[in-house]
């Protein structure tokens, strides 16, 4: 059975390392990104929420309103959040900073190779 892997638009980047070449905390930045940065993450957080009211509506639950428990839960969420988008964050701008780095290298190259082709044309006449 064939596995579709998801790629981003820099996997297959000469400069961007992938697959094995990334370290540990560089893939679990980047599952984070690809999972809570997700139109599903947000459809089955949405869902999961509305169950754990709807299950615990009545007087006689775990959970009675005003929802002790999952206010407890949503807490620590938001301030996990924040760090695990950051460090998300900082592996794709470490990510557009090698890119940035790349282009600089090919237009330099460019500009060089311009630069003969224009010596070339002026001698040529």
């Amino acid at each position: 059975m064939r596995t579709i892997k998801k790629v981003s638009h820099w996997d297959f980047h000469p400069n961007v390392r992938t697959g094995d070449q990334r370290t540990l905390g560089e893939k679990a930045a980047d599952a984070m990104r690809h999972g809570m940065g997700s139109w599903p993450f947000v459809f089955g957080f949405v869902f999961f929420m509305t169950i754990w009211m709807l299950f615990n509506l009545g007087s006689n639950t775990w959970d009675p309103y005003p929802f002790i428990l999952l206010n407890l839960m949503l807490s620590t969420l938001a301030g996990l959040q924040g760090a695990i988008l950051l460090i998300a964050a900082k592996r794709a701008d470490r990510i557009a900073a090698e890119l940035a780095l790349y282009h600089l290298q090919v237009s330099e190259d460019h500009k060089v190779m311009l630069a003969e082709l224009k010596e070339l044309l002026a001698n040529r006449n």
